[in-house]
């Protein structure tokens, strides 16, 4: 009412103006009126331009046709120009309403395509693509400005919601309507249902409670969400394939490097019994076959315990016992460790006086320093040092480890700590499982560290691992 209120007070007006002021010629009269009304239609509607084409019909026979100030016409040709007036008034209004009911379209269409670009634009930064099908339903709620939103997906036989608590949709429903071609809506429940199609082929249904988007719209949502819901089936399937290869690849590269491994122990422990058993031996050379077994049982045994915490690291079936301890504590653990590898070698250490204590199980530092002690023994020549040394900055405190070895290509760094990858030139010079420094790296970043390597060819390497500082050492 308030528009047709408005509507008739802006005609008034025009007429006032022109029959009491101005006194224009009926063409320009009749112009004026024809714009106010296509004005109206363009923004109000047909309903209101049809009304205000009646109403200046009526008052420009009124005021302006002669005789004036009545709604008697005496000239013929005037009732052609008010029948004329009328039908162009009319049929202006309906190509004004079109023209605004397309925009409105347009606009509406427009807006749907830019929350369809928006909501692939989620699908496709999503990470984990697996879990993106628990999100699904928020995200298309969210984007659309649904009130809830279900997923249900055939091959998985399971319904994903938006909210929990979100029961206006049952499973029931959902699996009716993924073998559905068409949308099925219900006005009483504001509820919308429409089947996910990859193709000819249903993989699913969703459910909306809320309005505002149209079929085309829908069913480019359904569409989006058949890709994604492929594509994570994909993924899964590689996924598993790839842990399949990677397992059967660990599996062989395991059994070959632990054969090999026991081959020479076992190799060793076998010809001392034999000659103990057999050979007639004086007491020191009893001895040195006793201690020769000894060794190699030690030996077996590293081996065996590497592999049983291999596997713990990568199952993370660990447990840390985090507590303040001294970077030189676990030095001084590890080099006593691993003395006998030592013996060729002289150890150097650099600790500044003011070293912070860090947060770490001691144990399990000690482990990681006693590989990379070892490591850097085995691949130093005889006679040259090996440094240790320790400093704390931005946060962390780096702890080194350098030797005189033949050092590490660019392309092995990439590799160095994979399991069981040893160095392509020293694998057969230097025995090893190739498991130290994966263990290591396991270790250090169950901490929250990082461990890596700089190497110059034929000059040695230096590996470092960052551990955190506690927040009271690092102000």
């Amino acid at each position: 009412m308030v528009r047709y209120s408005l509507s008739t007070g802006a005609l008034a007006a025009i007429v006032a103006v022109y029959f009491l002021w101005l006194h224009p010629n009926d063409l320009t009269v009749a112009l004026t009126l024809l714009i106010l009304i296509l004005l109206v239609s363009a923004n109000w509607g047909l309903r209101h331009a049809v009304y205000l084409s009646f109403a200046s019909s009526a008052v420009f026979n009124f005021f302006f046709l002669p005789p004036v100030l009545t709604f008697t016409i005496r000239d013929n040709r005037n009732w052609v120009a008010l029948g004329t007036f009328l039908l162009t008034g009319i049929f202006a209004s309906q190509l004004a309403e079109r023209a605004r009911s397309e925009a409105s379209i347009s606009r509406d269409r427009q807006r749907e395509a830019e929350r369809l670009y928006e909501f692939s634009q989620q699908m496709l930064v999503k990470a984990d693509v697996i879990d993106l099908l628990n999100d699904l339903p928020q995200m298309i709620a969210g984007t659309f400005n649904f009130t809830d939103t279900a997923l249900y997906l055939c091959e998985r036989d399971r319904v994903y919601r938006s909210r929990l608590d979100y029961n206006d949709v049952s499973a029931a429903e959902l699996r009716d309507a993924a073998f559905t071609r068409d949308h099925r809506r219900e006005e009483e429940r504001n509820v919308t249902l429409a089947p996910i199609l990859l193709g000819t082929r249903p993989i699913g249904a969703l459910g909306i409670t809320g309005t505002g988007i149209s079929r085309e719209a829908l069913d480019a949502v359904c569409g989006l969400v058949a890709i994604a819901i492929e594509r994570a089936n994909v993924v899964e399937s590689l996924t598993r394939l790839e842990a399949s290869r990677e397992s059967e690849r660990l599996r062989n590269a395991l059994l070959d490097s632990v054969a090999h491994e026991l081959r020479t122990p076992l190799t060793s422990i076998t010809a001392a019994i034999t000659s103990l058993q057999t050979a007639p031996l004086d007491p020191p050379q009893r001895a040195e076959m006793m201690e020769v077994i000894e060794q190699e049982a030690a030996r077996l045994n590293r081996l065996v315990g590497e592999a049983m915490e291999m596997a713990e690291l990568d199952a993370q079936a660990i447990q840390l016992d985090l507590r303040p301890r001294s970077m030189r504590d676990a030095v001084e653990l590890a080099m006593g460790a691993v003395d006998a590898s030592l013996k060729m070698h002289s150890v150097e250490t650099h600790f500044p006086d003011s070293l912070s204590v860090v947060e770490m199980d001691i144990e399990r530092i000690a482990k990681v320093l006693q590989h990379l002690l070892e490591n850097a023994a085995k691949y130093s020549p005889p006679g040259s040092p090996i440094v240790v040394s320790a400093e704390a900055a931005d946060g962390r405190l780096c702890t080194s480890v350098a030797d005189r070895g033949p050092g590490v290509s660019d392309l092995e760094r990439v590799m160095i700590f994979d399991k069981f990858y040893r160095g392509q030139g020293q694998r057969h010079r230097v025995q090893g499982t190739g498991m130290g420094l994966a263990i290591a790296k396991a270790i250090v970043e169950a901490h929250g560290g990082t461990i890596d390597v700089t190497s110059r060819p034929q000059r040695g390497s230096v590996f470092t691992f960052c551990l955190p500082l506690q927040q009271k050492d690092r102000t």
